[in-house]
Order: C-alpha cells, then structure tokens, then sequence
C-alpha cells in the first residue's frame, strides 16, 4: 500500500524572524502605533509634533538596517519592471481620472449645482436615525476622523516593506505591482461610471465653494440636457422623435486660454481668467468633484488596502482594518461626501478586483509549483529519513525543498545592494510627494 503524500494545502507557517517580532508586536503594532500617534493631531499638536517624526524615523531606520540581510533581492529585482509598468498605468488612470472629475463637475455651471436637490439617500436616514437612539459616546466614535485616505496607503507601504521582516512572502513588489494594478484598473471603471450619468452632489454648496467655473452650461449641455431637464413634455416628444430639438441659448462668451497643443482640454475643464498652465495648477491639486462620483475613489483604497493585509497577513490586525474600513464607508455617508451606494458599490468592486487579479503574483504560484515537484522528487527519501529519525537528514532534504523555489541569483552583491538602497529612497520620496500632492494623501 503506497504512502499518502504530505499534506501541502495549508499555508506555510510564517518565518521565525517574523515570529519573534510577532512576540512584541511585530507588524499588527507598528501599524496600529502609526495611525494612533497620526490620530494625536487632532487630540494632542505637541505631543504629535515629536512623536510623529520619532516613529517615522524608526521605521526608517529598522528598513536601512533590515535592508542588507534580505534574501530576496533578486526576486525584487526580477520583479521592478512590472512595478513600474503598474505604476505608469496608475498615474494614467488618475490622469484620465481628475480631467473626468473636472468635466462633469463644470459642464453643466454653478446654477445647475445650486439649484438640484440631492438625492435620497436612505443610508444616511438610517444613520442621523441611529444618532437619535445611540449613546453620546458611541456616536462620537462613529463621527470621529480615525483613519483617512493617506493612512490605508501607508499602511499598505508599511505591509509591502515587511517583506524585508519576513512578516509576508517577497517580493514585496510583487505585492505592490498587484495593488497598484487593481487600484487603475478601479479607477478607470470608475471614471467610466460617473462619466456616464451626472449625479447630483450630496452637498449643493460644494461646487461654488471649490470652483471658478462658468454659471451656465455648456453649449454641448445646453442642447442635449437643458431643455428637457424639467419639463415632463418635453422629455416625452425627445423620447417620442429620439432626436434633440432644442436651440443654444446666447451666453457671455467663455475665456479661452492660449494652451497650445492642449487646447483640446478648454471645453472639457472649462477655464475662467486667472486660470493659468503649469499645469492648469496640476489640475487643481486633483480635488474631488463637485458632482456625486459613483463610486467611492476613497473606499475603493480602503478595500484593496484591507484585502491585501488580509490574504498577505492575516491575524487580528487585519480584522481591525476591515472594522476602520466599515467606519470610513458610514463617516462618507454621514458627511455627506458620498451617497451610500457609492460606498456600498465600492466595497463589492475592490474585492472582485482583488480576487481577478491574483494572476500579477503568478511567480509565487511558479515556486509553489517547484517545490511540489521537488518534493515528489525526493518523498522517498523524505519518509526513509523519518523512519529512521534522522533528523539531519530531513533537514537537509526539506531545505532543498525550499531551494528549488527559490530562482538562481543571477545579479551582483553589488547590484542588489545599489537597487536596495535607490529602491527604499524613490519609496519614501513617493510617500512624501504623494501626501504633499495629492489632496488628503
């Protein structure tokens, strides 16, 4: 009777470096120490003003020392080329993303934004419903700015890091190339969304607070849209005849900038006098809509943060990130930046996505597969080894094992450490360009 084959379903038992950090800690602290010290901005200035730079310094420290004793480099370097092709297509998709934002925001002028009631929204009824028969204290928790944008993307850097800690299985780009890939693909969905109907803002004031745009609507507006946008007659003889009828009414003629070969982009953002390249103010800094973008961009990263510490790591951590998740959903709902079904929608597209893309990791698929195929290779031995307690021996065979998933090195002491260090400094540059850029991280 033949010898059933070990069990290889379960994952593998994480690595002693990391289980030794676990014992004080290890990740799950870090991170919560993170958004809690973050947190004291708003209880404690002083006290945040020198813990914060405490701790980023810290990490920054235990990454350079980690640095030269990680033995996946080679995997890491392997992997770069696809890290940066997710990171070009990222910043298209967020390009695409804020010139989307802003024409949907403007096409239709400040009158349209004034005037158009928000929708229903019998999320935020539940909510302001709950206010009323909730204690004091519990509602307090629900309305209090735990966790923001910039705090699920620095987590999730600080979870593709611990790669270096043995905390999750390398390349740590790996990881990274697969969250940034999700996140585009996400954002041109949802730039194809909100594109497609303009929703009205949970908040009418929005657009006059935040936008120097034109009262009326575009011309392009005007004819497909304005006619027919209360006049119930009117919609029935457009549905009837299926063509527009309506003429452009006579408006004050539009500023039009000199921009050159970006001259295409006037009607599309719709300038005033004043509003200058360079470029166009990195389009106003990216600021959200003024119009309801279906779905939600912020519980999108919320949930890919969530799904990546939840398949990559695990453990009570990752649970409390999906309790921060649930709570970032309710306060835009309660705060009225978003209507409850962005956030619901939001949470359902970033776990389909999550789950799609599993492919990007492929090469952990590939060394899984090696070590299946060595360890078929040498179970016979494995097992004579284990019936005669020789446990040098079953070392030594398990380590193969572990060797044939590994790839041959094929770079330079030299190269590694040169990739390392440039590696972690572009990191960290793109951490503080990305919260010193882009609106609330």
């Amino acid at each position: 009777m033949s010898k059933p084959k070990p069990e290889m379903s379960m994952p593998p038992p994480r690595p002693a470096a990391c289980r030794r950090s676990l014992a004080v800690g290890g990740l799950g602290l870090a991170a919560a120490a993170y958004v809690g010290v973050d947190h004291l901005s708003h209880m404690s200035p002083s006290l945040h003003g020198w813990l914060q730079p405490a701790l980023w310094a810290t990490l920054a420290l235990a990454t350079a020392a980690r640095a030269p004793f990680y033995r996946r480099w080679d995997a890491e370097i392997r992997a770069a080329p696809k890290f940066l092709a997710a990171m070009i297509f990222m910043l298209a998709a967020l390009l695409c993303e804020a010139v989307s934002v802003r024409f949907v925001s403007a096409v239709l002028g400040l009158q349209w934004h004034r005037s158009t009631a928000p929708l229903p929204d019998t999320g935020q009824w539940l909510l302001l419903a709950l206010n009323e028969r909730l204690p004091q204290a519990v509602v307090g928790l629900l309305r209090a700015r735990i966790i923001t944008l910039h705090h699920y993307l620095m987590l999730f850097i600080m979870l593709g890091f611990s790669a270096l800690f043995d905390c999750i299985k390398g390349p740590g780009l790996g990881i990274a190339t697969r969250y940034m890939f999700t996140m585009a693909v996400g954002r041109f969905l949802r730039t194809i969304t909100f594109l497609a109907t303009i929703l009205p803002s949970p908040r009418p004031w929005c657009a006059e607070s935040r936008y120097r745009i034109p009262e009326h609507p575009h011309a392009w507006a005007q004819k497909y849209y304005a006619p027919y946008a209360s006049d119930p007659r009117a919609i029935r003889r457009v549905i009837l005849s299926d063509m527009p009828y309506a003429t452009v009414q006579d408006y004050t003629v539009e500023y039009r900038p000199e921009w050159g070969h970006m001259s295409f982009l006037i009607d599309i953002l719709r300038p005033t006098a004043g509003d200058g390249p360079s470029w166009y103010h990195l389009l106003k800094k990216a600021s959200g809509g003024c119009s309801d973008l279906m779905y939600s961009g912020h519980v999108l990263v919320a949930v890919l943060t969530a799904m990546a510490w939840t398949e990559a790591y695990g453990g009570w951590i990752s649970v409390l990130i999906w309790f921060l998740v649930l709570h970032s959903a309710q306060r835009e709902i309660r705060e009225r930046h978003h209507y409850s079904v962005d956030c619901i929608v939001a949470i359902y597209v970033g776990i389909l996505l999550w789950r799609m893309t599993g492919f990007i990791c492929s090469t952990w698929d590939s060394d899984r597969a090696r070590r299946l195929a060595k360890l078929d290779e040498i179970q016979n031995k494995l097992f004579r080894a284990a019936k005669d307690s020789d446990i040098d021996e079953i070392r030594g065979l398990l380590n193969e094992v572990e060797l044939a998933g590994q790839a041959k090195k094929a770079f330079s002491r030299r190269v590694i450490l040169s990739f390392a260090a440039s590696m972690i400094i572009f990191t960290l540059l793109f951490v503080l360009l990305t919260f010193t850029l882009a609106s609330d991280g």
